[in-house]
């Protein structure tokens, strides 16, 4: 008592001095005090109290907002940096959260094939993906359910539907080109940013959704897109319901587009036999029925099909949009382009098929090197239900933790490729299709099962996205059509492909990535 009272008499002055001091004063300087008393206990508690038996935590001064800001601007490099001072397993702080990064192909078989009972993608993205694309799908349903989903919409991509698939692609960016304001005149310069999200989405709701969904796209349907889109906000990672203004155009567009798919699906059920086209993703989901028998609802296929199309588009803009900037800084791979077209097609060209893919083995292996330079999602996230032991090590990250990985990093170390910052889709050449791997069925039909590998841009596990076979055939479709049509570069030196622009959750380049075009036959 002797002590506490020694310090009350020391303090009497100080205590008068606040005392005398206006409210707003008095609160900035309980505000400041508290602050730097927080980061004095946030520094002090990482330099005393470690423990051995946890992944280390990234050293950071402002609990709460750890390491958000560092992470938010250069991913990969808030990954490689760290990684030299912990290792492949460390814990970073982002927005109170414990994320506990896994790298390197280990790190990546140990998050994608986690156990049900251990990590959940559902928990870690629901409050994200259900405001956007409805309730009942995805993430917003136990895992057995999902796979179900998923599996019906497998069942609509087959060899029969992508043959369909090429000319209705070729069809929409060639149109897209006759009416675009940038490829006006025999040359120009076109902003890809402002472009490649038209051409990804035209294509692709043509194609997965039928004429009318593509129609409506030209009208107040790309609106309600693009507020939609706007959901996928990181600020939504925490305050998914907050009333933000985007967040309520973000609803308000939600049931519109319901209701349209809703719409739609009424109309063709109403339809004469034989009158319509059923080779699109809409007709495959109508009349499915769950393993308990449980028939697949209307809203369920309108849910679907918003997911369908918002969860395609993002990865398929980014990597035509680096397809692009990387071809447009290589003139000499676009001229090789036109040539193994013209030996595969003819020296005057005919329409491209899907036959013709599969021999385009150049276009293939650029493909797969701008994947590997830029996939489309950096950060793979899920929120860990039960602790789980690290192989080979101490750790064990605790069911408060997220743990996360990252597939790019690892396809950007030197360790596994040669040179890895550089574009050379010829490394490729020798590679066999990891397709030769051990697979396995998680509910969905038979994929690549390893996951404990450098390069995995469309994921792994039971999460694996089941679009890959129809990106390739878009992707295909859509540079194959521009180097039939244009020769184009980079302007300033020809050669420096814009920077990553992170601030988006979608690894896009900084716009508006501009190339200059030229028609090859004005």
């Amino acid at each position: 008592m002797g002590v506490l009272t020694d310090l009350l008499v020391h303090a009497e002055p100080l205590i008068g001095e606040l005392n005398q001091l206006s409210t707003p004063v008095l609160v900035a300087v309980v505000t400041v005090s508290f602050i730097v008393l927080s980061i004095v206990f946030n520094v002090l508690g990482q330099l005393l109290f470690k423990d051995k038996n946890k992944p280390p935590v990234v050293f950071h001064f402002i609990p709460w907002l750890g390491s958000t800001v560092v992470y938010g601007m250069d991913p990969y490099a808030f990954f490689f940096n760290n990684q030299e001072k912990y290792g492949d397993v460390f814990t970073f702080i982002m927005l109170g959260k414990r994320m506990t990064v896994c790298l390197g192909p280990q790190g990546n078989d140990f998050v994608f094939n986690g156990k049900l009972a251990e990590v959940s993608a559902e928990e870690a993205y629901t409050h994200l993906t259900t405001p956007v694309f409805g309730e009942g799908v995805v993430y917003d349903c136990p895992n057995h359910r999902l796979m179900e989903q998923k599996k019906f919409m497998k069942f609509g991509l087959t060899t029969e539907t992508f043959k369909s698939y090429v000319p209705l692609i070729v069809e929409q960016v060639e149109d897209f080109i006759k009416k675009c304001k940038h490829f006006k005149g025999d040359n120009g310069t076109v902003p890809l940013t402002d472009i490649v999200p038209e051409i990804t989405i035209f294509t692709a709701s043509r194609t997965l959704q039928g004429k009318e969904v593509r129609d409506a796209l030209d009208g107040s349907f790309a609106g309600l897109f693009h507020d939609l889109d706007m959901g996928f906000n990181p600020m939504n990672f925490l305050f998914p319901w907050f009333p933000f203004p985007g967040n309520r155009r973000r609803d308000a567009a939600q049931r519109k587009m319901a209701a349209f798919y809703t719409s739609v699906i009424t109309k063709r059920r109403q339809a004469k036999e034989g009158a319509v086209d059923k080779s699109d993703m809409v007709w495959n989901l109508m009349d499915r029925s769950y393993k308990d028998g449980t028939p697949i609802s209307d809203r369920e296929v309108a849910h679907m099909m918003i997911a369908l199309l918002m969860a395609g588009q993002h990865t398929s803009m980014a990597t035509t949009t680096w397809l692009l900037l990387h071809l447009a800084s290589k003139p000499e791979l676009i001229k090789a382009l036109y040539e193994e077209q013209q030996a595969i097609c003819g020296k005057e060209l005919r329409p491209l098929a899907y036959e013709d893919q599969s021999k385009q083995v150049l276009l293939n292996n650029v493909i797969r090197e701008v994947l590997r330079l830029h996939p489309p999602i950096h950060s793979i996230i899920r929120k860990v239900k039960s602790p789980m032991k690290v192989r080979d090590s101490n750790y064990v990250i605790p069911d408060t933790h997220f743990v996360l990985a990252a597939p790019g990093a690892s396809a950007l170390d030197a360790k596994y490729f040669k040179n890895p910052n550089e574009f050379d889709p010829y490394r490729w050449e020798n590679e066999t299709s990891e397709e030769s791997a051990e697979q396995h069925d998680f509910g969905f039909g038979m994929v690549n099962k390893g996951t404990a590998s450098p390069y995995l841009p469309f994921g792994a596990g039971r999460h694996r996205c089941i679009g890959e076979q129809f990106a390739n055939v878009q992707l295909g479709a859509i540079i194959s059509t521009f180097v039939r049509n244009f020769e184009f570069k980079l302007p300033g030196d020809g050669k420096t492909v814009p920077p990553p622009d992170y601030t988006s959750m979608i690894t896009l380049p900084t716009a508006p990535s501009t190339v200059i075009w030229k028609k090859r036959n004005p």
